[in-house]
């Protein structure tokens, strides 16, 4: 155990130089950074919804802490919404909170896993038998458009899956028609006046009549086989810019930082991951953005009972819609979809059943009412529900907390010293036993408050230090229930130093561990129920937990075992801390009880 204690400290230490981190960032108290007043502005002048601040809040608080732990603030103040982080200008602040991210309509030229697989063959494009490529989404429509668009089924009508052996989320695979009079929406939407049970025959109908004509064409040369590890496999680069290509085949969806936030430009092709980090696009231009929507509602279909998500345009958005749709329904999958960008990462990407004019249409797939619930509020409030003007922004100064921080590392300092002085008097030789433990969780304490802050941006606050703190009381009443079992076992008379080692563990041990889960389940559920500085306190307690029973399994009990063989503490000097004396034993009975080898 002590060479596995060894190994990760080694290894904490090792990812430090490597990173080139070995201070911990600071949070704003301590580090200063920058705040930023938002304040609403309504088109009629009228006090915004709470509905509409919240989501507002939770999109920002996504945008600036997507970790949740790097110590920036998103909160409301009456109307306004006050944004707080730490360690950053005023620039860069604006950059990041002052831009509006807007949802956009795309439609899909490729898909591909999040990373790069092996396949077990080279894959070939889906929907052609002869393994033709697909054509490109603008001009003639494609070899089989009945496939894609008259398909009840999503996984044979264009999803990720049939296209290139790649399973998407659960968004990929919802189709997207026109509405039905069966749905019942849950909000204000209305389905459309002109029901599509006809327009569907009809596109079963032209579908089948252009796959028919489309399959006596003379078939074009097999493309050769791709590279095993080439995310291209089986998609047409027709009309794609080299340059998104490449962007493509590096982009890594499996990571945390998937492209949260990003500022995707509309006029330009771009390759972005889905928000579940399960698939990556290529995206065409912006063909509709989110302010043409003019509703979004969640409701149940009165036919199948399924969830789904109905949405209507402005009338500009409406015949951009109309177009996108057309040419979306003339292609092979995966272009055969139109992706919703929000924040730059794909939060849906439907298959077109059909052209869909008239501004209105109906997503349906494997919805709950969850599900369809927040897909139609993303849509409703495409890129910020409301409106917002910079009404202040200001920098901070770390002064004030750098005096507080003085004082509080000063009183955790006057605290571990009365921790150390009280152990090496009460259990004179065990005490050094305490005070090494305590040093190995301070050194993991440390290391991983600057690995976490090199990679999750992880800040150190007033909160945090405060959790810090308290972790050092934490840490010492485990090594006090430890000893005292040993001393309980001494006590007895009837086993060696040894073998209460070894007893007085298995009994301390389950003691341990439920005082400890008991801590570490109060600090997690105060961490999600709690924000700000309440919800730093938590974390950082959960984090000192969870270092005191690497400490205590990992270098207390067995550096203890190493002890117990030492004649200092194995006879019972007196300053060993488990002498006669201390242990309250009748000289006669240490004499006559037997000993253990």
């Amino acid at each position: 155990m002590l060479l596995l204690l060894v190994a990760l400290i080694l290894a904490l230490g090792g990812t430090m130089s490597l990173q080139r981190a070995f201070a911990p960032l600071f949070g704003l108290d301590l580090a200063g950074g920058t705040i930023v007043t938002l304040s609403p502005v309504t088109s009629n002048n009228q006090p915004p919804s709470q509905e509409s601040l919240d989501l507002a809040v939770n999109i920002i608080r996504d945008r600036v802490n997507g970790t949740g732990i790097s110590d920036a603030e998103v909160a409301r103040s009456g109307d306004n919404i006050v944004i707080s982080v730490p360690g950053v200008g005023q620039e860069d602040v604006v950059k990041l909170v002052g831009t509006t991210a807007e949802l956009r309509f795309r439609q899909v030229l490729g898909i591909a896993a999040a990373a790069a697989q092996m396949p077990t063959a080279a894959p070939t494009p889906s929907g052609s038998p002869n393994g033709t490529p697909a054509p490109a989404p603008t001009g003639s429509p494609a070899a089989t458009p009945s496939q894609s668009a008259g398909s009840p089924d999503p996984a044979e009508s264009g999803s990720p899956g049939a296209q290139s052996g790649f399973t998407g989320g659960k968004r990929s695979f919802s189709v997207m028609t026109n509405p039905t009079p069966a749905a019942t929406p849950t909000g204000s939407a209305e389905p459309s006046a002109q029901p599509s049970d006809k327009k569907g025959e009809k596109g079963d109908e032209k579908g089948k009549e252009k796959g028919d004509d489309k399959g006596q064409a003379t078939p074009a040369p097999t493309p050769a086989a791709p590279q095993p590890d080439d995310p291209m496999a089986g998609i047409d680069p027709t009309g794609i810019d080299p340059a998104v290509i490449e962007q493509f085949k590096k982009l890594d969806c499996t990571k945390k930082d998937r492209g949260q936030g990003a500022q995707d430009d509309p006029t330009k092709q771009i390759a972005v991951c889905d928000a579940e980090g399960a698939a990556r696009y290529i995206l065409d231009k912006a063909a509709v953005v989110g302010t043409e929507i003019a509703s979004a509602d969640s409701g149940v279909a009165q036919d199948t009972g399924e969830w789904l998500v109905q949405l209507s345009f402005k009338s500009k958005g409406g015949q951009e819609w109309g177009k996108v749709t057309t040419t979306a329904f003339n292609s092979q999958a995966p272009r055969n979809q139109v992706a919703m960008v929000l924040d730059g990462v794909v939060i849906s990407a439907p298959v077109i059943q059909e052209p869909i004019n008239g501004g209105r249409a109906q997503i349906s797939g494997t919805f709950n009412q969850e599900s369809a619930n927040e897909l139609a509020n993303q849509l409703k409030y495409g890129a910020l529900p409301l409106k917002f003007v910079r009404s202040s922004i200001s920098e901070v100064s770390s002064t004030l907390g750098a005096d507080q921080l003085r004082g509080g590392l000063i009183a955790g300092g006057i605290g571990l010293a009365l921790v150390v002085i009280y152990s090496l008097l009460y259990y004179r030789g065990l005490g050094v036993v305490s005070v090494l433990s305590l040093a190995v969780a301070t050194i993991l304490t440390y290391q991983s408050v600057v690995v976490l802050g090199a990679n999750a941006g992880f800040r150190l606050s007033l909160p945090h230090i405060i959790g810090l703190v308290v972790s050092i009381g934490i840490t010492a009443d485990s090594f006090i229930v430890y000893f005292e079992r040993i001393r309980d076992e001494m006590k007895e008379g009837r086993r060696s130093l040894r073998a209460a080692v070894e007893v007085a563990w298995v009994r301390a041990r389950r003691t341990i561990l439920i005082a400890d889960a008991v801590m570490f389940i109060a600090a997690l559920v105060l961490y999600f129920l709690a924000v700000g500085g309440v919800a730093g306190f938590a974390f950082a307690m959960g984090l000192t937990t969870l270092i005191d029973i690497v400490v205590v399994f990992m270098f207390t009990k067995p550096f203890v075992a190493l002890l117990a063989r030492l004649k200092f503490f194995s006879k019972g000097h007196k300053l060993s801390g488990l002498d006669a004396e201390r242990m309250s034993l009748d000289t006669t009975v240490r004499t006559t009880a037997p000993r253990e080898a």
